[in-house]
């Protein structure tokens, strides 16, 4: 039996972002708030009745969390070019060494209705 536990978080940064549709609001800088939900998948531990601590997944979001809320996102190392799929790359990159390790991250924006999944099988 397979469990999908989530974790979400959120964070408000700055971006520029070329793009082949050029629009001026895009190449300059702006901001959203993004929203990230990280997903864990796996059997649920018969010691203590869990897939993962969420208060252990909970304080490496806050970390991540951290190290992105009102940054210059261009300015990231390790993430390039700001976008959802991007952002989607680096927080997995991020939290490849958690045991179960993410089986699924989504970044959305819900002020333009834009988002990306990234499955990790």
């Amino acid at each position: 039996m397979q469990f999908t536990v989530h974790q979400r978080f959120f964070f408000d940064a700055a971006h520029t972002l070329e793009r082949a549709i050029e629009t001026e609001s895009s190449r300059r800088i702006h901001g959203h708030t993004y929203y990230a939900e990280v997903s864990v998948t796996g059997p649920r531990n018969p010691d203590n009745g869990m897939v993962i601590d969420l208060g252990y997944l909970r304080s490496r979001l806050k970390t991540l969390g951290d190290a992105l809320d009102h940054r210059f996102l261009d300015e990231i190392p390790g993430l390039g070019k700001p976008t959802l799929e991007n952002l989607c790359l680096f927080i997995a990159d991020s939290l490849a060494d958690l045991q179960p390790a993410p089986s699924r991250i989504r970044v959305w924006r819900d002020s333009i209705g834009d988002g990306c999944v990234l499955d990790l099988g």
